[in-house]
């Protein structure tokens, strides 16, 4: 066989890859991370006794608002990184302020309270428990940001397994938030982003070693 057949032999099946093939892989990752922690949360937690009454409480929506906006953050981070030789650019700001805002409520509630009221607000009941929990939840969405990513194309894999980490950690504790009873800023401030933390270092520690191509 003469190398131009060879050529066209190979060619004859090409199909154009499409355009979002990226982007419907994610939101695959992502409705498979929502449902599995939803499933798992109402397995081992159940939802928080009374939940409709504390959706009128602002905080409720303010946990929500938080752990969504890093889970876009990290989808836009997820996005560059899947393609080869992209930096995290803007991503990193859209990341960056969810934790900044959460941080300075938590300050400003502090401040206003007696200094020996200060550490009840920072672990709440449930401080043990809640980063852990929040972690167990982020396990189906890891897994499937990993096979998201392992369809896709990465240079820089720690940053890309990050991404992965961080989005579950972020749909983890937004599911979470429906078991959660805590409300106070102080206590977000440090244990759910302490749980988010948890899924993020472990995704880009193990990013090298399972997004190799």
């Amino acid at each position: 066989m003469k190398t131009d057949e060879l050529i066209h032999l190979l060619a004859a099946d090409d199909l154009p890859v499409q355009r979002t093939a990226i982007e419907q892989r994610f939101a695959i990752a992502t409705a498979a991370g929502i449902a599995g922690a939803g499933l798992l949360m109402l397995a081992l937690f159940g939802l928080r006794p009374g939940l409709l009454a504390t959706m009128a409480l602002p905080m409720f929506w303010g946990k929500l608002v938080f752990a969504a906006t890093l889970a876009a953050g990290g989808l836009a981070l997820l996005r560059r990184m899947a393609r080869p030789g992209m930096r995290a650019g803007g991503a990193v700001w859209l990341l960056a302020v969810p934790p900044l805002v959460l941080w300075a409520m938590a300050l400003t509630a502090l401040a206003q309270v007696p200094a020996v009221e200060r550490m009840p607000l920072i672990l709440g009941s449930t401080w043990r428990s809640c980063p852990f929990n929040i972690a167990a939840l982020s396990v189906p969405a890891f897994v499937a940001g990993f096979w998201a990513l392992k369809g896709a194309a990465p240079t820089r894999l720690a940053w890309a397994g990050a991404g992965a980490g961080l989005l579950a950690g972020a749909l983890g504790a937004l599911v979470y938030a429906l078991h959660c009873p805590e409300m106070a800023s102080p206590f977000l401030a440090v244990w759910y982003v302490a749980g988010m933390a948890i899924p993020t270092a472990l995704g880009a520690a193990l990013g090298p070693r399972l997004l190799r191509w």
